[in-house]
């Protein structure tokens, strides 16, 4: 008797610590979760969508719709396109700096998980009279002057915005779980192929590029004879292509694009599409390269196309 009560003591005891584990590990961490929401077959609550500039928002709306998951998005205004207003079960708009209003859009329609997508560019912060440009609400003030920070580089500003969302109850993943397929795959994409020449500008930009993401400056560096010719900083890829382009006027520059070291896949992910090949074409230069894994490349057919079209090379490595 005495040993069967033993047995269901530790019957008992077990079966604590499994309910004690079950509990830790769902509540273990803001930035960590085992089970993804946008991965699960049963999608009972919304997910919420931040959305920037671009098409990337665009492109995860409507691949939420075709697996049957509800969106509610919160789009900043003079960046998010109003084609999401479509491709949402519900959609709000709200200004840069309105940090409390997309909290209480996301928690009055339910969402527990969100994700972010698109730009948004830093420059809107150092416009003149920027406090009444952007009108920020009492969350945003109280969250910018209260954070601890060492300096207001994307990571430090992006983790702190995360972290406050997470004060509610709202938890941030990366919006590649839902649609993993738009993340580049290695080789030379494109039916013209790097020159010699080309290859070693690559590396030679690739190194510096990767120290750039380091320091979290930015993504992008344009070399031409393994020679810098721009590199990324507030004003974002485009317009770091169409200054090099205007530094180096032979043109056939080699632009290198990569993923910081530590790269957190849910904000600011190396993004290319057919308006980057486009700028490109416009400033004159001649290869695209771009990290495999951890750069999403947009409508890839389409990109591809234009990029041979123009006898741009696209190297994924």
């Amino acid at each position: 008797m005495n040993e069967e009560k033993k047995l269901m003591a530790g019957d008992i005891r077990a079966e604590e610590r499994k309910a004690a584990l079950s509990i830790e590990v769902s509540h273990s961490s803001t930035f960590c979760h085992s089970s993804s929401i946008l991965q699960r077959s049963s999608f009972s609550a919304p997910i919420g969508l931040l959305a920037g500039a671009g098409r990337f928002p665009i492109v995860f709306a409507e691949k939420a719709r075709q697996a049957g998951i509800p969106v509610v998005c919160v789009g900043v205004r003079d960046a998010a396109s109003p084609e999401l207003i479509g491709l949402t079960h519900r959609f709000h708009w709200t200004g840069v700096a309105q940090l409390g209003r997309v909290i209480r859009c996301f928690k009055r329609e339910g969402v527990e998980r969100a994700v972010i997508a698109g730009k948004i560019l830093k420059s809107v912060v150092h416009t003149r009279w920027r406090v009444w440009r952007l009108r920020p609400d009492w969350r945003m003030i109280r969250f910018w002057f209260s954070r601890s920070r060492k300096d207001n580089r994307d990571d430090n500003l992006l983790l702190g915005l995360i972290e406050e969302f997470a004060r509610d109850g709202i938890y941030f993943e990366s919006a590649l779980n839902l649609c993993p397929e738009l993340l580049v795959k290695s080789g030379i994409l494109t039916r013209r192929k790097p020159t010699a020449g080309e290859v070693h500008d690559i590396e030679f930009g690739w190194e510096l590029a990767k120290e750039m993401g380091r320091l979290d400056i930015g993504q992008s560096i344009a070399v031409k004879e393994r020679t810098v010719l721009a590199v990324e900083a507030i004003e974002g890829t485009d317009r770091a292509i169409a200054r090099a382009g205007e530094l180096c006027r032979s043109g056939n520059f080699t632009v290198v694009k990569v993923a910081k070291p530590q790269q957190d896949m849910r904000f600011d992910v190396p993004t290319v599409g057919c308006s980057t090949i486009e700028t490109l074409r416009q400033a004159g230069g001649r290869v695209l390269a771009i990290e495999a894994g951890k750069t999403i490349l947009l409508d890839e057919t389409e990109t591809l196309a234009l990029a041979d079209k123009y006898g741009i090379t696209i190297v994924a490595r």
